[in-house]
């Protein structure tokens, strides 16, 4: 099945290659997760500055750091309008599903409710983000930006977020399993 692409993935991956280079020269490398770090340091420095200072998490980002729209919060406003845009433009582009409709693996195993997938994505987003401020990093941080600075964390956090992909695939998705 050929697919009708705007972009090859070749395309794409010398493109974000670029970006990635010419965002580190010019600012830092690209992370997203550490800016809600610094927006709860900054908030909790205005609101409650001795808890921020007794906090170790917390004071080591302090005032110094900028809450506003800044560079962090435009990267993560970029990602929610850049998402949007491109499911507008690719709605139609959808290899297995109609504008609406949820992937059959998903309906097969947990049934037609949006809602549900919702919660699901949601939930995973929340349970990602943890795992990326644990690990000292999101997945942008470290696979976009660690690993080509060949940062041994990035290499480890690599691996460990795409075995922990598969074998959660593996177990929601198992044949047989019960709705």
């Amino acid at each position: 099945m050929e697919r009708d692409y705007i972009i090859s993935w070749k395309v794409a991956g010398i493109s974000l290659g670029l970006l990635l280079i010419l965002a580190t020269a010019l600012v830092k490398p690209l992370g997203v997760s550490t800016q809600f770090v610094v927006s709860d340091a900054a908030i909790a420095h205005k609101v409650a500055p001795a808890f921020a200072e007794s906090n170790t998490y917390l004071a080591k980002y302090g005032e110094k750091e900028s809450w506003g729209v800044g560079y962090g919060w435009m990267l993560v406003l970029g990602m929610f309008v850049g998402g949007g845009v491109a499911a507008a433009i690719f709605r139609k582009r959808q290899p297995e599903q109609d504008k609406g409709s949820l992937p059959p693996m998903w309906q097969g195993r947990f049934g037609d409710s949006m809602s549900k997938r919702y919660g699901a994505a949601f939930l995973g987003g929340v349970a990602l983000l943890f795992g990326a401020r644990l690990a000292g990093g999101c997945t942008s941080g470290h696979m976009i930006s660690g690993i080509p600075q060949l940062a041994i964390s990035s290499f480890i956090f690599a691996a460990t977020a795409f075995g922990a992909a598969i074998l959660a695939a593996k177990f929601i998705y198992r044949s047989g399993a019960e709705n």
